[in-house]
């Protein structure tokens, strides 16, 4: 394919020169690493590095030209074409070198602040149900058909997600389920691609820091169910009972199904049955009517559970399967994952890691009839501070006890952020604690902890890792309660 081919659709600020134009594309990537002869590299402005600073690096290595917003530096030797939207910019020529897989995989996209991996996790459980080979791209994990692969983001760059397309093809796949992301929306990383069904959770105070407005952090989820740089989704999935998902407006020619409690709702649950062993309950749509059953708890997992069904309803799927893959999903990890040693009290590892979040957690605990709930969290360093008072006080309001810790304070003062959380955990009479070492304040929330309570370790949830300061150290509150449970001398029998 020329490079003239490559860029159909591209707008450029300066036509390419016509020596260019002709020239044969090898290959295309954002990694100066990765280039080899006759690439293409996109040199793109980041956090913390000037993709542009590679350029002669990718020019060594044999590429064709640098693809960039900026304009090519002084005294630069090789083609350089400035583009106005490097991501954008990628995505489409990603689409045209690779011939376009997302026009035959079926993209499920899911955005919101809550749900999106849960629902994610059994929409994909589904469609295995239904004897599909699946891709499943989110914040935990990328599986492709039996093979697993490390998240790097959320929602990969547009070239690494066509390249899934591709593989996925290549061993007969035909859906992806995707977790879409307001920073993928934003920076356009999902541009262009054709979504069959996009889904909407909820929405809440998130990504502050980055949106710096609410408004414009649903202003990005939105860009979903518009096309974000391609067609609109032929179906849209709605909350019926979230306020900001009542805001989206769908185009007319797609078809849009609302999910919810109440009766604004076309595909709703009824006779709910939720205890600490999981839920049951109806789904009804239409004259259509089938049961549930789930091992995941609490209300908050009926709407994500709801939220798949529409999604494997807009492909046709019958009830049985439907009901068969929600029954098969029995666990997403770090999402009320229970860590059992055989104690008398519960402990569960959960993401939680905004305000509307611990509220959903902590009501969850509180709807499993504990004697008390004793909740741990921290609030993420580098972050929007504005929400850690609203955690502290989400925390205080609903729990029994609290202790306060570290979250992953990356470059910030442990204690400076913790004092931040402090101003809203004070606001309330809340019982609490405070050890800025995790793994200390872990141990102290379970050796607290007494027959029938239920211990909450928020904000990591599956996460392995700790971010201190300019570092990455092995963290897993899984495991590390685990550890604690077995120092005050429980421990499972083995199965």
């Amino acid at each position: 394919m020329t490079v003239e081919e490559v860029f159909k659709g591209v707008p450029l600020r300066v036509p390419l020169p016509a020596a260019l134009a002709g020239h044969c594309v090898e290959g295309l990537d954002y990694d100066s690493r990765r280039v080899g002869p006759n690439f293409l590299f996109f040199a793109f402005s980041g956090q913390h590095a000037d993709g542009a600073r590679f350029a002669g690096d990718a020019l060594a290595r044999g590429a064709l030209a640098v693809v960039s917003e900026s304009p090519a530096p002084e005294r630069f030797s090789g083609n350089w074409i400035q583009v106005p939207h490097g991501r954008q910019a990628l995505a489409i020529t990603a689409r045209n070198f690779l011939g376009k897989p997302d026009e035959r995989i079926a993209l499920t996209g899911i955005t919101g602040t809550n749900g999106k991996t849960t629902v994610s996790y059994i929409v994909d459980s589904i469609l295995r149900a239904a004897g599909i080979t699946t891709a499943l791209i989110g914040t935990i994990e990328y599986r492709l058909g039996g093979q697993t692969l490390k998240a790097v983001n959320t929602t990969p760059e547009s070239l690494d997600l066509l390249r899934s397309f591709v593989q996925l093809e290549q061993i007969r796949g035909t859906h992806a389920t995707l977790e879409v992301s307001s920073h993928a929306l934003e920076l356009g990383r999902v541009h262009g691609l054709r979504f069959h069904t996009a889904v909407f959770t909820n929405l809440s105070r998130d990504h502050l820091d980055f949106h710096r407005t609410l408004e414009e952090y649903f202003s990005a989820k939105t860009r979903l169910f518009e096309g974000a740089g391609g067609p609109p989704p032929t179906f849209a999935v709605l909350n019926a009972d979230d306020a900001w998902s009542r805001k989206i407006t769908t185009p007319h020619q797609a078809q849009v199904l609302q999910y919810g409690l109440g009766s604004r709702a076309s595909v709703r649950a009824t006779h709910i049955s939720s205890t600490m062993n999981g839920l049951r309950f109806d789904v009804q749509s239409g004259k259509v009517r089938f049961p549930v059953e789930s091992s995941l708890v609490g209300r908050i997992n009926v709407y994500n559970i709801l939220a798949a069904c529409c999604a494997a309803l807009s492909y046709g799927l019958p009830p049985e399967v439907i009901s068969k893959g929600v029954s098969a999903c029995t666990a997403v990890p770090g999402r009320f994952e229970r860590v059992e040693e055989g104690q008398p009290f519960t402990v569960v590892v959960d993401y939680a890691h905004t305000d509307d979040a611990l509220r959903n957690t902590i009501a969850v605990a509180r709807g499993l009839g504990p004697k008390r709930v004793i909740t741990l969290f921290g609030c993420g360093g580098d972050r929007d501070r504005t929400k850690r008072p609203l955690m502290g006080q989400a925390a205080g309001e609903l729990s029994d006890s609290v202790v306060l810790t570290s979250d992953n304070p990356r470059t910030e003062d442990p204690l400076a952020i913790i004092n931040d959380a402090l101003v809203g955990l004070r606001r309330t009479d809340v019982l609490h604690k405070i050890e800025p070492d995790r793994a200390l304040a872990i141990r102290m929330a379970i050796a607290e902890a007494r027959p029938g309570d239920l211990v909450i370790l928020a904000g990591k949830g599956h996460e392995t890792y700790q971010d201190l300061g300019d570092h990455r150290i092995n963290f897993d509150d899984r495991q590390v309660a685990r550890e604690a449970l077995r120092r005050l001398g429980f421990r499972k029998e083995p199965s």
